[in-house]
């Protein structure tokens, strides 16, 4: 039997939809949405509309009837902490990625969407793999110092273990046995210890764990963050935004631009090549203290992402850790396989089809 899987991928400006029959991609598109439009919308549930009729216009224009799907599978949104799998989208995950509680992002749009597409598919099973509130972290990484202030996950998991997945396949060996320490060169920088197939240790990269990257600053001195939180210059909303969204590179440089970046540094832009090389030390700190989670035995280092395309972010961090284990460059990523991946194997049965269900308030 086919079957037949919409795969859906919420970006900032895009919408990339792919259509799988198995686990075989027939077609594949990247959606790029007018930055002017999307500006005009205060809230990322606004766009509803818009990101839904994109992708009913590319199924009729492809002939493919909502009514044959088999799936429709979607990068997650943001709930509470949840252990890894895919999970079959229903009422319950809908209006926690509605509500914003576990934060605010287009990734929430994607349950959302999947769930109404699957019903009026009438046979659709709406599903999404290792969302990025995936939080798989033993007991003892959970503490912070602070007793109300637990640790937990938020990084973008469905990429991080996919290229994991991915290694391990070229290596020939099975997920569950590789011990990895994989380096998320995105917008953010998350930097994770997987074992056994689980991420055991992850930042909270929404909230200014790990190293500062494009937008966002690092772990700051928190007492000096407290001071500058009441000093009177920001707002609740307005600090938020100053630690994710004007820190990082933007606040050093000007500029998110890596591109750019680059050719100020080659142009000479001293201040610029430290910035950078400071961003890379801070990211090979982060992966010595990985490297302590796994007690040293370090099968390799992953770099992944869009910056992992960089050779002078990669040969930075290179140096610092090569020392720890092997440094392999993966760059790019593999989001749109593993949640096909996801819902077909779901489908086959051959890996179960998890049901969220959100904790009682306490």
């Amino acid at each position: 039997m086919d079957y037949k899987i919409l795969v859906m991928n919420f970006g900032s400006t895009s919408t990339k939809l792919a259509y799988y029959v198995n686990d075989r991609c027939e077609d594949s598109v990247n959606l790029r949405h007018d930055p002017e439009v999307i500006r005009q919308y205060t809230d990322y549930n606004q766009q509803y509309d818009l990101r839904k009729q994109a992708i009913l216009d590319y199924l009729d224009g492809k002939g493919i009837a909502l009514s044959d799907l088999d799936a429709i599978a979607t990068r997650g949104g943001q709930t509470e902490p949840i252990v890894g799998g895919t999970y079959e989208v229903n009422e319950a995950m809908v209006a926690e990625t509605k509500s914003g509680k576990y934060g605010h992002h287009v990734c929430n749009l994607g349950p959302w969407i999947a769930y109404d597409l699957s019903r009026l598919s009438g046979r659709a099973v709406p599903v999404t793999t290792d969302t990025p509130t995936t939080d798989e972290m033993e007991p003892v990484a959970r503490f912070s110092g602070l007793k109300e202030i637990p640790r937990v996950s938020c990084v973008q998991a469905l990429n991080t273990k996919a290229m994991a997945r991915y290694y391990a396949k070229q290596q020939g060996r099975p997920f569950e046995d590789v011990r990895v320490i994989t380096v998320m060169l995105g917008g953010g920088i998350g930097v994770c210890a997987i074992r056994d197939g689980r991420m055991v240790d992850a930042p909270d990269g929404l909230e200014g764990e790990g190293p500062f990257s494009n937008n966002r600053c690092c772990t700051v001195p928190v007492g000096r963050l407290v001071k500058l939180c009441y000093s009177g210059q920001y707002t609740e909303e307005e600090m938020i935004r100053h630690i994710n969204g004007e820190a990082g590179l933007m606040a050093y440089l000007g500029t998110t631009d890596i591109r750019q970046i680059m050719k100020d540094i080659e142009n000479g832009d001293a201040y610029a090549e430290q910035v950078m090389d400071a961003m890379c030390y801070q990211t090979a700190k982060e992966i010595g203290a990985m490297a302590t989670v796994l007690e040293g035995r370090v099968d390799a280092i992953l770099l992944i992402g869009g910056m992992a395309n960089v050779d002078f972010i990669c040969e930075h961090i290179r140096k610092r850790v090569e020392f720890i284990a092997p440094v392999v460059i993966l760059p790019g990523e593999r989001e749109m396989e593993a949640l096909a991946e996801g819902a077909y194997l779901a489908l086959t049965q051959a890996v179960p089809l998890l049901q969220f269900e959100p904790k009682e308030e306490t």
